[in-house]
């Protein structure tokens, strides 16, 4: 086979001899004629096949004729020609002796394929631009092959001196040569791109989309946005577009589809596997659905009575998906980090045949070639450089697959929370899922591109291992039972860790759900002066966290200690065991510094195994939250059906329906049916269920049985108003596109109108955060302006006029809902507690314990004694009774007087007289009866609109460029991260410790080089080296003494590192402490004005995501700075020690390092900005969309929303995505940096006269700086980046504070306030500076024990009075005095906690009801009964299995609003001061509680001063004093009686409105 493989060569394939010797490398003509052509040309065959499919199934555009693809196609063909003349020339030559001698069949194999492929390369470069390819990876790799294999041809002409014996065969190969290389520069350069379609104008092409491959490989493609970033801090226009494939619209589909399948899959599984009946089932009682059940329930005790668990959960694995997408592009990225593994153990051999070079120079035992040792520093810097391309395509492959994992978790989460059943919602609270999504999430992302760490971690110890033993023989072994018997300990340490880390995430959660909650009732905990008790429940939970992160550090101090000294052992016992197992082993330079290089490249892999394990750990329990997360139940769309039926709008057949299948029925045996365009009230006493049965048309109800159908699109307007974070025009638009006139229409007929007038921006202004700065009935007003607009065909109105005042609700009820409104051709639903409206409807559904007790008109309902009339006769009865006590009015208990009354309402509902706002500013429109004259059921269009005139609405104040943005975009720093923000964090940590801890690790560094140094100077050492004395006492004892100091170098390595890494961890916790508690701190005194401009999610994610970095993140990257800025510095100490000739590189090498690092680092920090702030609007959408998730699905809106929430993730990780880049870029240009110095310290070991112990400490320093110094970039960039966190916090713990909360000095006396009276002079305030005065000048004196009524339109001053009262707001001018006692004198908590207010909203936290009255445990539990008791609640809570432990949920939500604002009346009571505020606190309750309040109110309330803001006029009759407020000044101020005689007063004007007076 030789032989004939010889005879088609006509020679020998390989000459070391020939090779090695000479004075040149000279390969063999057979070498040069085959492997230098098959090599390049197989590759590009081989590859040809996959390349062409990929190819052909391309879907590009075809690009136009360009000079690069012409050029590129014009030298393929130039080549394939000079191949077939450099063929057919040496098929000529056979007959040429001469010639012939050196033409054998190879040569024509070579010409042949060599033409055969520049054909193809022809057919390549045709097909790339038909389907639009712009660049060839394949092509540039065979290029550069061709290239590389043309380089030994091209110094053997010259050194053989062909030129002269063939000038023609020479000359033909330079111009092959040169078209080679031309061909090379060509494939460096990329096409221009052409895009589909249409897109806009302004929009980036991802610029890696545009590159080159090899621009893909040196990161080239960000020099232009690197160069912006240096010249201007970046803004978001300069950011490109995401890469096609990291767009959610292929990133998503892909997810859904791979998990929808797995989860179907295992769901069938599951099925088969659990079988029970319903009707077997037996449910313990006490679980009933109701009320009193805990949102957040503990597990319900549910039997069955085949006595299998009632449920089996799917097991779907989430894992195996996202295996089976990112696997191929993990796959790609791990292949790369093979290659750089393999070039990594490649130095060590290259360290040892330089060692062997110089040492053989320096002692003339064997002359080498001087091309030799330039070879060998030419190969170092080849390795090198190979290695940092591949390390670092590694790296950009594995985290953009990670960006594209989070990209779709957070997708399939916000999906999940968008579908959750309610069984569901009582696993994850609103705070959970945000958790999920800012951490779980990011942690897919962030341990992505370091997953390589498990399979290469242990190929690196076993081929290091494997080099090692060559070198060490046995004596490795002794290193390897170091390294194994420290494995355990580090599994013990990792799943210590693990355990902490998932008690971590639990406390973590905890806080962030109970700081959502704060943030969310701030306002009332203000008014109540509970922020200290809230804020120590927040720092309790903290402090459990802190515990964990200090117990983690002292593992971490362990686990450092250890993997610093591990390495050292290894390599300590295999040297001691080396030089101890027998006198003959000497410890030469060449195996001790290649060994060391070796135990190097370990420290690696020992040092990051355990650390990944734990990482490793901690992304199994992020798979496995986000696993349990997305298995949990939906609602089922089979719940409601929607067919068409026949003049049905709305049908339910035998409908029970609970809130949760473990759970009793809410709803039983419902059977209804409601007609096309027919309007349905439904009544019923607190709890009787309905809203419950709105829920059920809705399909949020779990449906036991029966069938339920609703034809047509649905509107809902929820009893607690939902809106958005937007302007009031997209608020009511709500995606629809605008129409004038039908807007103009719905705004008029929904009394908005005036508030438009109100408002700055007209229906421009920006709305905060869940309404924040709408009242209660404006909120409800545009939420129902929302269902109008909309156009629905059915209309679900769940008590939408208890917010309004009653004139209001009455123009609503005309317009809007009633026979004559807009709607008057719907199907309404309208569930109410306001009985006049009952007569004016079609049907009556009366609810009762969850079933409907009665049905039918109102007249039917009234004409026998039945459930409703009865209802009715107690209502009034106990109303009539309530008045004659108080207002001595004769009793009347009898049906004739109860029908008077009701009849008394109807006059005033149908009666035309009446105003559309609260106040008298606006009449309402005389409505032409020929507008109702087209009526179609159900027609498409809203029902009275073709026939209106289109009404102008008012102007807004400002022009809408000019209208004030309420939530401000987040602040983003600019330029260099402030050094005082660097120093808040080392004050943090403690400067004294700071400098302990820098001199601590530079100790540590100093022991390091010093025990490398020592071992240079032992390989070094004349006596060692005579090996004659091996067996001499004197030997030995030079050799144990050199092995002992380096023995004790280790162990004071050691001690140094242990203190430093305790030291370091533990005073971190404390800063991490004390930075969060100084952003609480802050936060909790930040007034109002504050809160009304930030968003909750912007806050929270300071809480949650800047938090986890200065818990985690920076303290890792503070140590990782340090050690290698110090180690850096170390390593070229070193070297310049070994070789002082390198000095000559340093400085011009450092130079050009702090050059790209100066220029770099701008780019990197805005970009983390940038990303941490595009960061804040994903979470805000995502908590609003989880709150207002019912109306979302009501409306169909999911698929906006869910595009909404798509486009700011892929916003956000285009920020994150050329973050990353920018590190690649630089990463790469700095590991060039790093080559250069590996390149020099060979050169310089070649060129000088140093031992084979000094050639061998300089290049072991020196291969380890090209990773050291992209270390050090990379840590001070994350460093700086990281530090943002802290930049961020310290901007919230200087948010501006309100006034002290206790003066110690200005107290006021104990029994302050004696009697209650107020005096206010000329008082004045506004919101916020640079605002309008929203009270211009109130003088009024309120005498102690007064009651006084506040009244006036939207805006007059109303709340803004009660505001300024517990200063909330600050006065601009004028002052409050109460009993002597001015109260901008005393602190906030003085003043407040002497005040009580029940306030409109009635807001309750997530704990017990006890904590819910009492936080600060004040009150005895018989006093909080007799408060209960008082409240009318004593009944209810003493039912409740827990009692005052009865858990509330999320927001109470487990409670009615009715419950839930007897609750803060029970608050009220317990606190009794003598200044009582009541702000529209009835506006959200029915009239029976209404009464309930009311009269308990004027019980318990005698002696105090009652402050009023009232919409229901006649619970403000019997007050001693009136005051009729408009545009911030007093217009009326007297008693109701005197106010009433004088018809002229506006306060006659609204009771006649009102049509309590006629």
């Amino acid at each position: 086979m030789v032989q004939s493989f010889e005879e088609f060569c006509g020679g020998s394939l390989w000459d070391e001899t020939r090779l090695l010797n000479g004075s040149y490398p000279e390969f063999t003509d057979c070498f040069q004629q085959t492997l230098l052509v098959w090599v390049p040309c197989g590759f590009l065959w081989l590859s040809a096949p996959f390349y062409l499919y990929h190819l052909l199934n391309a879907d590009g555009v075809t690009r136009p004729h360009s000079f690069l693809s012409v050029a590129k196609t014009f030298v393929s063909g130039v080549l394939f020609f000079l191949s077939i003349v450099e063929l057919l020339r040496d098929a000529n030559n056979k007959d040429d002796e001469e010639a012939s001698k050196r033409t054998h069949n190879s040569l024509f194999v070579a010409h042949s394929l060599k033409a055969a492929t520049y054909l193809l390369t022809v057919l390549l470069i045709y097909l790339e631009r038909i389907r639009g390819f712009i660049t060839s990876g394949v092509l540039f790799i065979f290029w550069f092959l061709m290239l590389v294999a043309s380089i030994i041809p091209f110094y053997t002409l010259i050194e053989q001196d062909v030129y002269h014996k063939d000038f023609f065969r020479f000359s033909i190969f330079y111009v092959y040569f040169f078209l080679i290389v031309v061909q090379f520069v060509l494939h460096c350069f990329a096409e221009k791109i052409t895009r589909r379609g249409y897109y806009e104008l302004n929009t980036k092409q991802c610029l890696e989309v545009e590159a080159s491959f090899l621009s893909r490989l040196t990161f080239w493609w960000m020099t232009g946005l690197i160069i912006i970033g240096y010249k201007k801090p970046l803004e978001e226009a300069d950011i490109s577009e995401l890469h096609p494939r990291d767009k959610s619209d292929v990133v998503i589909p892909t997810f859904d589809e791979a998990w929808k399948k797995e989860y179907a899959k295992h769901e069938k599984i599951r099925e088969k596997s659990v079988k029970y009946s319903r009707p077997e089932q037996s449910i313990n009682q006490k679980h009933r659905s109701s009320e009193k059940t805990p949102l957040l329930s503990r597990q319900p005790s549910v039997t069955f009575k085949t006595g299998k668990p009632a449920k089996k959960e799917n097991k779907g694995s989430l894992f195996k998906v996202l295996c089976k997408i990112y696997g191929p592009s993990m796959l790609r990225a791990w292949f790369c980090k093979f290659m750089y593994d393999l070039m990594q153990f490649t130095s060590p051999i290259l360290l040892s045949a330089l060692i062997g070079y110089t040492t053989n120079k320096r002692i003339g035992k064997k002359v080498e070639p001087e091309w030799h040792g330039y070879t060998l520093a030419g190969a170092f810097f080849i390795v090198s450089f190979l290695q940092s391309t591949f390390f670092h395509q590694n790296f950009h492959i594995g985290m953009s697959t990670g960006m594209r994992a989070r990209s779709a978790m957070i997708a399939a989460v916000y999906k999940k929370s968008l579908t959750m059943n309610n069984e569901a919602r009582k696993t994850s609270t609103v705070g959970e899922i945000v958790n999920i999504m800012g951490v779980d999430c990011q942690r897919l992302q962030d341990m992505s591109g370091y997953l390589w760490m498990l399979w290469s971690a242990p190929f690196q110890i076993i081929l290091a291992t494997v080099l090692l033993w060559q070198q060490l023989g046995p004596s490795v072994l002794a290193g390897l039972a170091v390294m194994i018997l420290l494995i355990p300990l580090n599994a013990a340490i990792s799943v210590k860790q693990r355990n902490m880390q998932t008690a971590l995430m639990r406390y973590k959660d905890a806080r962030l759900k109970l700081m959502n909650e704060v943030l969310s009732g701030i306002k009332v905990l203000k008014l109540y002066a509970w922020e200290q008790s809230f804020q120590q429940k927040v720092l309790d939970i903290r402090n459990k966290e802190l515990g964990i992160l200090k117990r983690y550090g002292y593992l971490q101090a362990f686990s450092t200690f250890s993997f610093t000294c591990a390495p050292f052992l290894v390599t300590l016992a295999s040297f001691a065991t080396y030089v101890l197992i027998s006198d003959e082993n000497y410890l030469d330079a060449q195996k001790a510094f290649v060994s060391l290089s070796l135990f190097n490249i370990l420290r690696f892999p020992i040092n990051l195994l355990p650390m990944m394990i734990s990482y490793v750990i901690q992304l199994n329990v992020s798979i496995t939250r986000l696993s349990k997360f997305l298995k949990n139940g939906d609602l089922d769309p089979d719940n409601v059906q929607h067919r068409p039926l026949e003049g049905v709008a709305i049908k339910v057949e035998g409908g029970t329906f609970s809130w949760d299948k473990e759970l009793q029925p809410a709803l039983k045996d419902i059977d209804l049916e409601v007609k096309d365009g027919k309007l349905i009230a439904v009544v019923g006493t607190v709890g009787a269920g309905k809203s419950s049965l709105i829920s059920a048309f809705l399909g949020e109800m779990e449906k036991l049985n029966g069938n339920v159908n609703v034809k047509g699109s649905i509107a809902y307007v929820p009893q607690q108003a939902w809106i958005q974070n937007a302007t009031v025009r997209d608020n009511i638009l709500f995606g629809k596109e605008m129409d004038q006139c039908k807007y103009n229409n719905v705004v008029e007929s929904c009394a908005l109108k005036s508030d438009f007038e109100i408002l700055t921006g007209g229906d421009l202004t920006e709305i905060g955060e869940k309404g924040i700065n709408l009242s209660g009935g404006q909120k409800q007003r545009v939420s129902l302006a929302r269902a109008v607009y909309n156009n629905a065909d059915v209309y679900m109105l769940d008590d939408p006029l208890s917010a309004v005042d009653s004139h209001v609700g009455k123009h609503i009820f005309k317009n809007v809902i009633g026979r004559e409104g807009l709607l008057q051709n719907k199907t309404r639903v309208l569930v109410t507690h306001g009985i006049h409206w009952l007569p004016m409807v079609d049907t009556v559904v009366v609810m009762s314990d969850g079933v409907i007790s009665e049905m039918g008109s109102y007249e039917e309902l009234m004409s026998h004694e039945g459930p409703f009339a009865q209802f009715l006769k107690a209502y009034l009865i106990q109303k009539a009774e309530t008045e004659d006590d108080e207002e001595e009015v004769e009793e009347d208990p009898e049906i004739q007087q109860m029908k008077s009354k009701i009849l008394e309402r109807l006059e005033s509902v149908t009666s035309d007289t009446g105003t559309a706002t609260s106040g008298d500013e606006s009449k309402v429109r005389k409505r032409s009866s020929k507008g109702h004259a087209k009526k179609t059921a159900l027609s498409r269009g809203i029902s009275t609109f073709d026939a209106l005139e289109c009404k102008p609405l008012p102007t807004p104040k400002k022009d809408k460029k000019d209208v004030e943005k309420l939530i401000e975009d987040e602040k983003r720093e600019k330029g260099k991260v402030a050094w005082k923000v660097f120093m808040m964090y080392l004050r943090a940590i403690g400067l004294v410790a700071t400098f302990w801890i820098f001199i601590l690790y530079v100790l540590y560094q100093g022991a390091s080089i010093a025990s490398n140094i020592w071992l240079s100077q032992w390989t070094d050492d004349k006596q060692l080296q005579d090996r004659s004395k091996a067996n001499t006492t004197e030997y030995k004892d030079r050799n144990m003494m050199f092995l002992g100091v380096y023995g004790g170098l280790g162990i004071v390595q050691g001690i140094m590192v242990l203190i430093y890494s305790l030291v370091a961890i533990l005073r971190q916790v404390r800063a991490s402490a004390q930075l969060h508690y100084d952003m609480l701190n802050n936060i909790m005194k930040a007034p109002m004005a504050f809160f009304d401009t930030t968003p909750v999610g912007r806050i929270v994610n300071r809480f949650s995501s800047d938090v986890a970095t200065i818990d985690s993140m920076l303290p890792m990257n503070f140590r990782m700075f340090l050690g290698t800025v110090i180690g850096t510095l170390g390593t070229l100490v070193v070297i310049s020690y070994s070789t002082p000739i390198f000095l000559t590189v340093v400085l011009p090498l450092a130079i050009v390092y702090y050059l790209m690092q100066k220029f770099y680092i701008p780019t990197s920090r805005q970009l983390q900005r940038l990303e941490s702030t595009t960061k804040s609007p994903i979470f805000n959408h995502f908590s609003e969309t989880i709150n207002g998730a019912s109306t979302l699905r009501a409306y169909k809106e999911e698929p906006r929303f869910i595009q909404e929430s798509l486009d700011r993730v892929d916003k956000n990780i285009s920020f994150y995505f050329t973050r990353i880049a920018s590190n690649r870029w630089l990463g790469w240009r700095l590991e060039f940096i790093g080559n250069l110095i590996v390149f020099s310290a060979a050169l310089f070991a070649v060129v000088s006269d140093i031992s084979g112990g000094l050639v061998g400490l300089s290049v072991s320093y020196a291969l380890q700086i090209t990773s050291a110094l992209n270390m050090l970039v990379r840590n001070s960039s994350e460093l700086e980046t990281n530090v943002v966190s802290v930049e961020r916090l310290k901007e919230y713990a200087e948010v501006e504070t309100e006034a002290e909360w206790i003066r110690p000095f200005r107290r006021p006396p104990h029994d302050w306030p004696q009697s209650g009276a107020c005096n206010f002079i000329d008082y004045k305030t506004r919101y916020r500076e640079g605002l309008d005065l929203v009270i211009r000048g109130l003088t009024c004196q309120i005498q102690g024990g007064e009651k006084v009524g506040i009244v006036g339109r939207t805006g007059a001053g109303k709340s803004s009075l009660m505001m300024a009262l517990f200063r909330l707001i600050e006065a601009s001018d004028g002052s409050i005095v109460i009993d002597g006692q001015r109260i901008s004198d005393m602190g906030l908590h003085d003043l407040r906690s002497k005040l009580t207010i029940l306030p409109q909203d009635p807001v309750l936290f997530s704990g017990t009801l006890r904590m819910n009255l009492d936080p600060f445990d004040q009150y005895t539990d018989s006093q909080i009964w007799t408060s209960l008791e008082h409240a009318h609640l004593k009944k209810f809570v003493s039912e409740l299995p827990e009692r005052l432990s009865h858990e509330c949920g999320e927001g109470g939500g487990n409670l009615s609003v009715g419950q839930r604002q007897l609750i803060c009346l029970a608050r009220t009571l317990l606190r009794k001061t003598k200044i009582l505020v009541l702000d529209e606190a009835t506006a959200a309750v029915d009239m029976e509680t209404d009464e309930l309040i009311q009269k308990t109110i004027r019980e318990e309330f005698k002696d105090c001063t009652i402050l009023t803001i009232a919409h229901r006029l006649n619970t403000i009759l019997d007050y001693d004093k009136v005051m009729v407020l408009d545009q911030g000044l007093i217009k009326e101020y007297d008693s109701p009686d005197s106010l009433l005689k004088d018809k002229t007063t506006v306060f006659y004007g609204m009771a006649k409105a009102a049509n309590i007076v006629s």
